[in-house]
């Protein structure tokens, strides 16, 4: 089965186990070579670790007794992690407030605060300067000129 049928196979037993919980969405799946599985599931209001362990435990589970991969494979199911870049809207929905870095098609990075998503485009509040010279930049950025966005840690 080609890379693509077994994501789609994936797909398909991944929203079957999360169909009962419509906070819980996929986000990704990635499939090495080597039979390493790595699926990246979020939720509107964050997942729990121990959400992603029973979701983890279900899919081996499935994936063992349909022989999808044979007995050679590997399964890692987990959220996105603060390095990895929002993927589907529902992410940046649920990261609205956050501070996040917005790397452009062109090379540009706006770093702030993400304001509002729409559909098409997305708000980030830039601040510049301190004190009595701080400015502050709204930027209204098309989802289509949006290579990566990254939400920022912030101490």
């Amino acid at each position: 089965m080609s890379t693509d049928g077994q994501i789609h196979a994936l797909e398909q037993k991944i929203k079957g186990l999360i169909q009962d919980d419509p906070e819980v969405f996929l986000v990704e799946i990635k499939i090495k070579p080597t039979n390493n599985i790595k699926i990246f599931l979020d939720a509107d209001h964050g997942i729990s670790i121990e959400k992603l362990i029973q979701y983890n435990r279900r899919l081996y589970k499935d994936l063992e007794e349909s022989q999808l991969y044979g007995e050679d494979f590997s399964l890692e199911v987990s959220s996105p992690g603060l390095d990895e870049p929002l993927r589907m809207h529902r992410q940046y929905l649920k990261n609205v407030g956050r501070p996040v870095e917005v790397l452009q098609q062109d090379g540009v990075k706006i770093e702030g605060k993400l304001l509002s998503v729409t559909d098409e485009e997305i708000v980030v509040e830039e601040e510049k300067g301190k004190g009595k010279k701080k400015t502050v930049i709204s930027h209204t950025v098309p989802l289509a000129q949006v290579k990566a966005t990254k939400i920022q840690v912030k101490f």
